[in-house]
């Protein structure tokens, strides 16, 4: 080195290096990848021989990765239902005066990404069946549509048209949660085995949502 000169510190000058920060979109499609290879194990395995590692290596991530994105195994199946809540509130907005709310709401409880999307109807309608008996998956499930009745009820108000959610709204709101969550629980746990044909279980599926629909707009006699 020339005296005088003023040596700097090894990489000054040259940018941050590494990985650069993932986006949020990056982050909600290694959410989902989780969830899914989490449904995989727990119906193949069950949920008390599943660990992180497991999941993580189906995904290729880490287990330190699975727990900076959920708190317990458990959890890791999240997304799927929270896809699902997002597609029917859209749904919900999306309903036509002339519309019946069955044909509204048909494709919403069967497509994206959300828990009965096509290609994971069978391992979906297996993991509900498992809510049965494990209270981790039980307790996620049911905060699941804790969580989705105040959405339901703000898609309601924007729909008529309101600037804030009002009685009648989440009362609509509630109404359709249980319906939902009735359907598919009747559908997963009352059902035959799982079918090979994606499209026969999704067909059940469909019928079962309509009718459970149809009931709730019949109201209490």
């Amino acid at each position: 080195m020339p005296d005088g000169a003023i040596s700097e510190p090894p990489g000054h000058g040259r940018g941050r290096t590494g990985r650069p920060p993932l986006t949020e979109q990056r982050k909600a499609e290694i959410r989902l990848d989780i969830a899914r290879a989490a449904v995989e194990l727990f119906v193949a395995h069950g949920v008390a021989a599943t660990t992180g590692e497991q999941i993580g290596q189906a995904v290729g991530v880490s287990a330190r990765t699975v727990w900076r994105y959920f708190p317990s195994k458990e959890s890791c199946v999240s997304p799927l239902f929270a896809a699902g809540i997002d597609a029917i509130a859209a749904a919900l907005r999306a309903w036509r005066p002339d519309q019946p709310l069955e044909d509204a709401l048909e494709a919403a409880t069967t497509a994206g990404a959300g828990p009965m999307a096509r290609p994971h109807l069978p391992n979906v309608r297996a993991l509900l069946r498992l809510t049965r008996t494990e209270p981790g998956l039980r307790a996620v499930w049911l905060q699941a549509h804790d969580e989705a009745e105040p959405v339901f009820a703000r898609a309601l108000a924007d729909r008529a048209g309101l600037a804030a959610v009002d009685l009648r709204s989440e009362i609509q709101a509630a109404m359709l949660n249980a319906a939902l969550r009735t359907a598919v629980e009747h559908y997963a746990w009352r059902g035959g085995e799982e079918q090979s044909d994606p499209a026969t279980a999704r067909a059940e599926l469909v019928s079962t949502v309509r009718s459970a629909l149809a009931v709730a707009a019949e109201g209490l006699a």
